[in-house]
């Protein structure tokens, strides 16, 4: 059986010390609640994204639901609760497959404001079709919980994934964390900080661990405060990521860099594919992050498509050579491993 992967342990415990005192010890500058607003945010979709995509690359088309008569797929399944509130995520897989599958969490973006977990379904059908066990879970976004609660809630589904993983035919030591954007950011957060304490909220799901075997970043930042970022602009509205901390990164600039997974990367940190826009501030830190692999290593991939829009994975022609990316890099990383 493949050694666990137990990520915090091969953080230094200066820096996690460190991590937690920001948290614990923050500054006196009194948090930005405003963003609190308990309403739903609509002002990213996929309908916003193709009308603000197709300005500037009128050949894109847009990506319908497939449904193929074998991928089933089960929605609104609670994950966890938080008193009255519950989390829900959506499954997807072939119901013909009797062996373990590879397990895939679909996190998605809309700048931890805005978004929905459907935003991936076709996505989720997608790679289901090609025997995978896809999750599109909900996450608490910034408008109703600040970080790291949407940190906790991926990690609730982690484990929720790995304890049903019987019931779906997973292989509890192939769980992928796969990301757009925000989710992306998400997506290798998951990977550089599995089952780190500070990060695991309240624990439901106890006897199963955080940590994921692989991940899938979709043009995620890897860091809030590299100097090649675009984070933090709050000169003509506030940003989405000092919405998300409620400081801004003038405020507060340790908890920023606490929330990046740059700070995390280590030896413990899985394999990770890279899939990229043209957009250079979507790929801050991504270099950074390689060579800590690279040292320690540790497989990654980069594809990046040349004179695409950040949301290129949601549309055509991309969506199609995206999964293509995907699945070749997971048979890759997960051939011949064994149970």
């Amino acid at each position: 059986m493949k050694k666990k992967n137990l990520g915090y342990k091969n953080i230094g415990l200066y820096q996690l010390l460190m991590w937690v005192s920001i948290f614990f010890f923050q500054n006196t500058n009194a948090q930005y609640l405003k963003g609190l607003t308990q309403q739903i945010d609509t002002s990213y979709t996929n309908y916003s994204a193709f009308q603000k995509t197709v300005k500037t690359h009128p050949n894109a088309t847009r990506v319908v639901d497939t449904h193929f008569d074998f991928v089933k797929q089960k929605k609104d399944i609670v994950y966890c609760n938080y008193g009255k509130r519950k989390m829900k995520l959506d499954v997807f897989y072939d119901k013909n497959v009797k062996q373990k599958q590879i397990a895939i969490i679909i996190i998605h973006g809309g700048g931890w404001r805005s978004g929905s977990r459907r935003q991936h379904h076709p996505m989720a059908q997608k790679l289901a079709s090609l025997g995978y066990v896809c999750f599109t879970p909900e996450y608490r976004l910034s408008t109703e919980a600040l970080f790291p609660a949407a940190i906790y809630d991926i990690k609730a589904a982690i484990r929720w994934v790995r304890k049903n993983a019987g019931k779906y035919n997973i292989n509890p030591n192939q769980i992928v964390s796969l990301g757009f954007s925000a989710g992306g950011e998400m997506a290798a957060f998951m990977g550089t900080t599995g089952n780190m304490p500070l990060f695991e909220g309240v624990v439901t799901n106890s006897d199963s661990q955080s940590q994921v075997n692989a991940v899938v970043d979709i043009d995620g930042t890897l860091s809030f405060v590299h100097p090649d970022g675009g984070e933090g602009d709050d000169s003509k509205s506030i940003s989405a990521a000092t919405y998300w901390f409620g400081y801004s990164k003038k405020e507060n600039p340790k908890l920023w860099e606490a929330a990046s997974p740059l700070s995390y990367v280590s030896t413990a940190t899985p394999p990770t594919l890279f899939i990229n826009s043209s957009v250079a501030r979507m790929h801050a830190g991504r270099e950074d992050y390689i060579k800590v692999l690279d040292a320690n290593g540790v497989y990654s991939e980069v594809h990046e498509f040349e004179n695409s829009p950040h949301s290129f994975c949601l549309f055509n022609p991309w969506f199609e050579p995206t999964v293509g990316y995907i699945d070749g890099f997971l048979k890759k990383v997960f051939k011949n491993q064994v149970d």
